[in-house]
């Protein structure tokens, strides 16, 4: 909720004597062209203060209305009623009255404060904000598309003819459409049994860290063997020789290669747990 708001008193719409009324777009655009001069003319104090908040109170209504077209996207109206204010005070702090009328600039304002609160707060993912405005095409069409009782979901294609993309931005924004909130992990699952949760229904233990593990723990000393045994050891464990073929190629026993397939394996092993159980293998 937003607190550092000037004191706003929402009343009847400013008048300005004996002023000519401009046209209003709207019955919430009240006649402040006199306002907006005098506060333009006052430096900061307690006069140019009330003259703000009489602009603020009377220009509410309308960032009220602005708000309510964001209705029914995730956020409480007293909340959005509070950012569009928002907007509105930033408005009149900058409004320049030689520019033309306050309206005109205020309603982008306004409206721009109110898509930053939803782009920026609301979003649970970090989208961009080219996906943000497709989600918010497709999702507009699907509900034009689907308005009529008895509709059929509207496929990719109806989507795109309907709103001008192609297929493939349709399909982004259709990926964002869950994008605006997220579900806890603790949640119960829809389709489990006995209150299972959504995490236990996500992955299983992937036995390749352990690989990756137990590769890190043994390079030490693999580099620490005789160039001979890792060279037996890469024969006999990368490239799936067998211990006949290993000895035909050293000219040596198929006994002797398998004492040394022992005896490197084990050295390996000891060194590997020994750094586990202290911190750290030998020197």
């Amino acid at each position: 909720m937003l607190t550092d708001l000037p004191t706003i008193r929402p009343g009847p719409a400013a008048t300005t004597g004996d002023a000519a009324p401009t046209r209003r777009n709207h019955d919430d655009a009240p006649d402040t062209a006199e306002l907006f001069t005098r506060l333009a003319g006052l430096g900061d104090g307690p006069e140019r203060d009330a003259v703000r908040d009489e602009l603020v109170s009377a220009w509410l209504p309308m960032a009220h209305r602005i708000a309510g077209r964001f209705r029914d996207r995730g956020e409480s109206v007293e909340d959005l009623r509070q950012v569009a204010a928002l907007g509105l005070v930033k408005a009149v702090d900058r409004f320049d009255p030689a520019r033309g009328a306050f309206e005109s600039y205020a309603v982008p304002t306004v409206t721009g404060e109110v898509k930053r609160h939803f782009r920026d707060r609301m979003w649970a993912l970090r989208v961009p904000r080219r996906i943000q405005e497709l989600r918010n095409r497709v999702r507009l069409a699907r509900r034009e598309l689907g308005q009529h009782p008895g509709s059929p979901e509207p496929t990719l294609a109806a989507l795109a003819s309907h709103t001008g993309l192609t297929e493939e931005e349709v399909g982004a924004g259709m990926a964002a459409l869950d994008s605006f909130s997220t579900l806890s992990l603790d949640a119960e699952a829809s389709t489990g049994d006995d209150g299972q949760s959504l995490a236990e229904t996500l992955g299983s233990t992937d036995a390749s860290y352990d690989v990756v593990i137990d590769r890190e723990a043994a390079k030490a000393g693999l580099r620490r063997l005789p160039e001979r045994e890792r060279a037996i050891l890469y024969m006999r464990f990368f490239e799936d020789m067998t211990q006949s073929r290993i000895a035909d190629r050293l000219g040596i026993s198929q006994m002797h290669v398998s004492r040394l397939i022992s005896r490197s394996c084990a050295r390996v092993r000891d060194e590997a747990m020994g750094r586990c159980a202290g911190g750290r293998g030998p020197a």
